[in-house]
């Protein structure tokens, strides 16, 4: 017989903490911080990608818009993977 707190659980492999944790994805108009402006490698990364597609960057984009943008941008690239597009 062996012996064993209650506390105690098998151990089943993996802790879910250790697990990676995904998430389902949400559109950028639902972003709680979407209306915030964009982020120094968004912009960066939107950057690249306009240069690449021969487009301008609009002036206050929003995370959001910025967000939109690079999936649109990677589809007419070819580059990288639009995160949408799950």
């Amino acid at each position: 017989m062996s012996e064993s707190t209650p506390d105690q659980q098998p151990d089943a492999g993996t802790p879910p903490e250790a697990a990676p944790q995904r998430t389902p994805e949400k559109d950028p108009s639902e972003w709680a911080t979407g209306g915030e402006p964009a982020t120094g490698p968004q912009l960066s990364y939107v950057s690249t990608l306009a240069q690449e597609a021969g487009v301008e960057v609009p002036d206050g984009l929003t995370k959001a818009d910025a967000s939109k943008l690079i999936d649109e941008l990677q589809t007419k690239t070819g580059r990288g993977t639009p995160s949408s597009g799950g």
